[in-house]
């Protein structure tokens, strides 16, 4: 059957509307105005959040997947839109996000003459996005759009990119519409969960290693039942902290940068490693030195939903490709072991693992000699927010404060309550956070960010105010790119080169956006700061900005660069 005639861009928002989409985030191009043009008849079912620079747009689509479990739409023009969309998409890959990026693209009778603005995203993105493709016949849109969906949304999870060309839009086209799509995840099998149940009964010095993407509230669940039952420790992986609630006694600490020694010995000694969802990359390992390559010492089960990144580093004794609730699921129906979970051959194992945890989460002695004590911060943090408070950072070691000393409750209980890009990307925690808060007024989402962070996306606080957004933003202000030179301290000491910053007024910055905004020089100060900021944000309904003049010297919660005097 087909469908009376319409325009190619209605045909293109119709299969939008299929596929659930209810949120579309852009920068508007006169490449694809058909597209909005269809999308103006849908205003009371898509919501249009237009931003102020394509970094924002996919940054915020990136946060919408990570936050819904459904594909994040973006929709940038050609050229220069589509190079300042990149930052998004490679963020959406490396975190596992689900995406789709819609760019205009040149009209056809423009092709290879390099037009105005004319890029190849096919070999632009190829190694950026799960798929890459240019839609060249009108009647293959609802093809295009389902084979989307269902790439972006099955096995690992990631981004898809499509061009449209600008003429192609405005083509009528007698089309049937595609059915909803349906993701798809792997299961593990009865041989591979018998092998994995009889390498955990022998073990001695097992831990559980959770994160990467596909987990909800069930899945959480199955995973819960599965480690009391089993009476596991277990640790999260890198910015996917949110996995497991931080109080149960059972979690011992996130693996990844920072990481607890404590904790990274106990990686190192485990007889059985069972890693649920992480890719095991770079940041997760230390480097790849948690464990060895190719062949671990430790008995290494590593479960993942695409079997490409199965053994690509690491050569697993048993290697499962498995989405997070299949793979939960059935850990949650192994038999009960012989033993009771509180006498567990690891059982003192857990206790003490839990300990070390609980010590990690003490003052620093760095932080109290310091000026400026960011641990005090986090502290009155925990105190005064809601426990489903939802944490967005982007990159740099202000983040540091908040991943080691902010104890997530889980999504089991609160859904997801973390975004932070694991890609490393900077600018990304202001249009995340914004985006949660577009999706969930009500919900207190705290921004944290350097000041060399938000002066990438800052002009997103505009996107906040159009939309009612109404985040807390809390803004670390050292006036250094501090990772940077944290590292260049170690590397070239004494010869400070390109990291240094001069800052803008930032408390008037964000008041001349219409925010609310107060700086604090002192720890001392920040609850009556917190307390004027959470009233401005429920009293106007504004978004609110706490700038923090920090100690440029205490650079991590433990190291001081070596050119800034304690207490300066």
């Amino acid at each position: 059957m087909t469908h009376p005639a319409r325009t190619a861009a209605q045909c293109l928002v119709d299969q939008l509307r299929i596929h659930g989409v209810d949120t579309v985030f852009c920068v508007p191009g006169e490449s694809y105005l058909q597209v909005l043009d269809a999308l103006h008849g849908y205003q009371d079912s898509i919501k249009l959040v237009v931003n102020r620079q394509e970094s924002g747009t996919t940054f915020m689509a990136e946060a919408y997947g990570k936050l819904t479990g459904k594909p994040g739409i973006a929709m940038v023009t050609r050229g220069p839109g589509a190079t300042n969309a990149a930052i998004g998409v490679h963020t959406a890959f490396q975190d596992s996000t689900p995406m789709i990026l819609f760019i205009g693209q040149v009209g056809t009778d423009m092709f290879e003459r390099e037009a105005f603005q004319e890029v190849d995203y096919r070999f632009m993105y190829a190694r950026l996005a799960k798929w890459v493709a240019q839609i060249d016949r009108a009647d293959r849109i609802p093809e295009f759009i389902a084979r989307a969906f269902a790439v972006a949304t099955s096995g690992r999870p990631g981004p898809v990119v499509l061009a449209l060309p600008e003429d192609l839009l405005s083509q009528a086209v007698e089309v049937a519409n595609a059915q909803p799509y349906h993701a798809v995840q792997a299961a593990p099998t009865p041989a591979q969960m018998a092998q994995l149940e009889n390498l955990l009964v022998h073990a001695r010095q097992p831990l559980v290693l959770a994160g990467g993407p596909g987990w909800d509230r069930a899945a959480c669940a199955h995973l819960r039942h599965f480690v009391e039952t089993w009476n596991l420790p277990l640790a999260c992986a890198f910015r996917f902290q949110d996995t497991f609630d931080h109080h149960h006694p059972n979690y011992v600490g996130d693996v990844g940068i920072g990481i607890n020694p404590a904790l990274a010995a106990r990686v190192k000694a485990a007889d059985v490693l069972l890693v649920l969802g992480p890719r095991l990359g770079e940041m997760t390992t230390s480097g790849y030195t948690l464990l060895e390559v190719p062949t671990p010492h430790q008995h290494l089960i590593h479960v993942h939903p695409n079997p490409d990144e199965l053994n690509r580093v690491y050569q697993a004794e048993l290697a499962i490709a498995a989405g997070s609730f299949h793979m939960a699921d059935a850990l949650a129906h192994l038999p009960p072991p012989a033993f009771a979970p509180a006498d567990a051959p690891w059982a003192e194992t857990v206790k003490t693992a839990r300990a070390d945890y609980e010590a990690w989460q003490a003052e620093p002695k760095a932080s109290r000699e310091a000026r400026f004590n960011p641990w005090q911060i986090v502290q009155t943090l925990k105190a005064e927010l809601p426990a489903d408070t939802l944490i967005a950072n982007g990159a740099g070691n202000f983040a540091t404060w908040g991943h080691r000393f902010w104890r997530y409750g889980g999504i089991e209980h609160h859904g997801r309550t973390q975004l932070a890009p694991t890609s490393g990307a900077m600018g990304y925690g202001l249009p995340a956070g914004i985006a949660a808060s577009i999706l969930d007024p009500q919900r207190t989402v705290l921004i944290t960010a350097g000041d060399g962070d938000i002066m990438m996306t800052i002009q997103e606080l505009a996107t906040a105010l159009q939309y009612g957004a109404r985040p807390l933003i809390l803004l670390f202000n050292n006036g250094l790119y501090g990772t940077i030179r944290m590292h260049q301290a170690r590397d070239f000491p004494g010869r400070i080169s390109g990291t240094e910053l001069r800052n803008p007024d930032f408390v008037q910055l964000a008041q001349a956006f219409g925010a609310h905004a107060q700086r604090v020089t002192e720890v001392a100060q920040f609850k009556a700061a917190l307390d004027a900021a959470r009233s401005a944000i429920r009293d106007q309904g504004v978004p609110a900005l706490i700038e923090l003049i920090t100690d440029p010297g205490l650079i991590t919660p433990t190291m001081r660069l070596p050119d800034q005097p304690a207490g300066a």
